[in-house]
């Protein structure tokens, strides 16, 4: 999908200020509205690493945690390719107007229920899968106030739950 923005297609030019902010919406977890307002001086140093440092719009709780150092690259490699100061928003753009760009892209590909949305579900998805099945570290990532929201989330479900007891029962 971010390919297809990247080179545009029938109905949609390509976009590259949107892939990049969907690109980073799925590999920080952030909300599209956190993203849409990051600026390059949210990011700090911190000894060897970096740090976003932001407030999160819908919750108003502050968000602090690293930054991988390939993501920071990647994020400053766009400032500078496009002249944005540390100041200033890195994507000048309405979660509205990447919404509606996002339908004509999913449209296109034949895809439903694709919104921006879906880039923070995929983040917590693969974080789920690639850490051991760890919820709770996937609902510190989100700063979801409890597991069972996460779980609702990234979609496992009673009977998925149930299913897996099932499948575990060993009577020794």
């Amino acid at each position: 999908m971010i390919q297809t923005i990247r080179e545009g297609g029938i109905g949609f030019r390509k976009n590259d200020r949107i892939a990049n902010a969907l690109v980073l919406e799925a590999n920080l977890g952030l909300r599209i509205e956190d993203i849409l307002n990051l600026k390059l001086n949210d990011i700090i140093p911190d000894g060897d690493r970096y740090r976003l440092n932001i407030v999160e719009q819908k919750t108003k709780k502050k968000r602090s945690f690293t930054v991988p150092f390939p993501i920071y690259q990647y994020i400053k490699l766009y400032a500078m390719e496009n002249g944005i100061g540390p100041d200033e928003r890195l994507f000048a753009i309405s979660e509205r107007n990447v919404q509606k760009y996002l339908q004509k892209v999913s449209g296109y590909l034949g895809y439903d229920n694709i919104g921006t949305h879906s880039f923070r579900k995929f983040f917590a998805t693969e974080i789920y899968l690639n850490n051991d099945y760890n919820i709770v570290l996937v609902q510190q990532l989100l700063q979801h106030s409890s597991v069972a929201i996460t779980q609702r989330y990234i979609g496992i479900t009673s009977e998925m739950q149930e299913k897996a007891l099932l499948g575990h029962i060993q009577l020794l």
